[in-house]
């Protein structure tokens, strides 16, 4: 006779699955509220160091705790994430043991007839304990399978293809645009249609962009996208969890044209998704093809306006998972909108690639990415024969082709939470592992590159924000204390270093031969672009600048944190001030 039925050791099951799941909603529910009344980024602690260094802006030190403190903050939430995600998983697969086991019992403890004694009993016995054995077996086939799930999971929260892209963002039934011929190469580069200029380099074609005032306009509303410009036109977006919105001024004279609230985007949820006051909801910068301009908000709201302010197409893309809120801008090549939608906290979790086109917002190409939450904006860069989209986030430097978006080479070379954008000189893609290097690395690879490409690395006083900018020969980086440093291109000899004594969040600019270094409290430098240090002056601007600088028809164009500032070099042209 069997010892021990099918029905005791399925009701075990059960029981051991329902104290499970009872365990782990306690611990659960104990991380979400204690997570809930301990928001690390508003601890006591934190914010009484950042009120000290407001008064002591240039204390090392106290910098050096405050971003000590930053870090364990940021493990903290990560580690969080993960619990969160890892315990779901769990939840689920003790849930539907629990379900399936109790079932099973219940089923088999029904109350039937006796049957007649049969002669086959002993070996009835013998299959239900085999049965038994194989329930047991099934089960921890189940846990080990979350278990691997739950370690291999990069699956995308975003539509597989076209048309479930569409249908998300209620764009099913939209025909395609007819093709427009895109602009020449040459309208591109006399403008500043995207984050850095036409390729991202941060360097402009004009040559005698001066430091007097022109203008100066209030901006209505919050952000730290950087000025974009096309013709008599610069456009910035800024707002809030209540309202985001676009700003078109004039770039002769400053006077605000129009502004263009972004709302009822189709599958936009109501409730408006929360991003750090910190970030914004308008950290991207936009970018321009001389048709329209584009925008995309931290909450995922994405929206084509033409030049006169009516919206030319419009979807979501989130919600976005990124702590710190997303901050990567858009690029623009030819009729290509391009998004780096990298997401996730140590994980990915749903980041891509994505090209749109840009007279309807049609998805191009989609293509998912190994890595987690990214704020570098990708640059297209014509390499090899190929045009190449660069992108960076922790651990992977990628490379797409622009046409299709099949991956074309990668490194395994970054480290940290990636800010710092890639720039292409000298025959080069220079980038930045925060804090840790700047490297320089050959494009021409296929497969793996780390071993094989990488030109040459140097470290000290590397920055962990801010973008290098190269014209060619040289290249130029400035940490958030406002170190200097100039190297040479093809070896990475370091040629001289200066400490311009400002900090510094905004990326350097370079303009003929004079590079523009913008400080946070508003300190203009401008440093001759050469391979021996020389300041050639400074200016002093009223207002705060996180942004980075834009340069168009002799103009240099820089957002503050209240206004829009226009400097050129005809002082007899000023206009009055607001």
């Amino acid at each position: 006779m069997n010892p021990f039925p099918l029905h005791r050791a399925l009701w075990l099951t059960a029981w051991i699955a329902g104290v499970f799941c009872l365990l782990l909603c306690a611990v659960m529910v104990y991380e979400h509220f204690a997570a809930a009344t301990g928001d690390p980024w508003k601890s006591p602690q934190l914010l009484a160091l950042k009120e000290k260094l407001a008064a002591e802006p240039k204390n090392e030190p106290l910098q050096k705790e405050i971003r000590q403190l930053d870090l364990k903050f940021r493990q903290k939430f990560r580690h969080r994430l993960t619990l969160d995600k890892t315990g779901a998983w769990l939840l689920l697969g003790g849930t539907l043991a629990l379900v399936l086991a109790a079932g099973k019992a219940a089923a088999l403890t029904k109350t039937v007839p006796l049957p007649e004694p049969k002669n086959d009993a002993g070996e009835q016995s013998l299959k239900l304990a085999a049965r038994a054995r194989a329930s047991l077996a099934v089960l921890a086939l189940v846990v080990a399978g979350s278990l691997l799930i739950i370690r291999l999971d990069n699956t995308s929260v975003l539509p597989a293809n076209q048309a479930a892209w569409q249908k998300l963002t209620g764009q099913g039934g939209a025909q395609e645009a007819p093709a427009e011929e895109a602009p020449a190469l040459s309208e591109f580069q006399a403008n500043w249609p995207r984050f850095r200029g036409w390729d991202g380099s941060g360097v402009a074609a004009q040559t005698n962009c001066g430091t007097s005032l022109v203008w100066r306009s209030a901006i209505p509303a919050p952000g730290h996208s950087s000025p974009v410009v096309w013709g008599d036109r610069v456009f910035i977006s800024g707002g809030t969890a209540a309202k985001r919105e676009v700003f078109c001024y004039n770039a002769a004279g400053g006077a605000l044209l129009w502004r263009r609230p972004v709302e009822n985007v189709p599958g936009s949820p109501p409730k408006v998704q929360e991003v750090p006051e910190d970030t914004t909801y308008a950290a991207p910068t936009m970018a321009s093809d001389g048709r329209r301009a584009y925008v995309i908000f931290a909450n995922g709201d994405l929206a084509a306006l033409n030049f006169d302010g009516s919206v030319a197409w419009s979807k979501y893309l989130g919600p976005l998972k990124n702590a710190y809120g997303y901050a990567a801008s858009l690029a623009v090549w030819g009729n290509n909108l391009l998004i780096q939608l990298d997401q996730g906290g140590t994980a990915p979790e749903g980041s891509k690639l994505i090209s749109l086109q840009g007279a309807s917002g049609r998805v191009l190409w989609e293509h998912s990415r190994p890595v987690p939450a990214s704020w570098a904006t990708p640059i297209v860069a014509e390499a090899a024969g190929k045009k190449q989209i660069i992108t960076l986030a922790n651990p992977w430097v990628i490379a797409y082709a622009l046409a299709g978006g099949e991956e074309l080479w990668r490194a395994q070379l970054l480290e940290n939470e990636v800010v710092p954008s890639p720039v292409f000189g000298g025959g080069l893609v220079l980038l930045i592992s925060p804090g840790e290097k700047l490297m320089a690395l050959r494009p021409d690879g296929t497969g793996d590159v780390t071993q094989t490409h990488v030109a040459w690395a140097v470290e000290g006083n590397v920055p962990d924000i801010v973008s290098p900018v190269s014209q060619g020969a040289l290249v130029f980086t400035v940490n958030s204390g406002g170190i200097v440093k100039c190297f040479q291109t093809d070896d990475g000899k370091k040629l001289w270093e200066k400490n311009l004594d400002i900090d510094v969040q905004a990326s350097p600019g370079i303009a003929g031969d004079r590079l523009f270094v913008l400080g946070e409290s508003g300190v203009l430098a401008v440093l001759r672009a050469g391979r021996e240090f020389e300041e050639l002056g400074r200016s002093q601007l009223p207002d705060k600048f996180l942004a980075s600088p834009a340069f168009a028809g002799g103009h240099l164009f820089l957002r503050g944190a209240t206004n829009l500032f226009c400097l050129g070099p005809d002082v007899a042209k000023m206009a009055k001030q607001p």
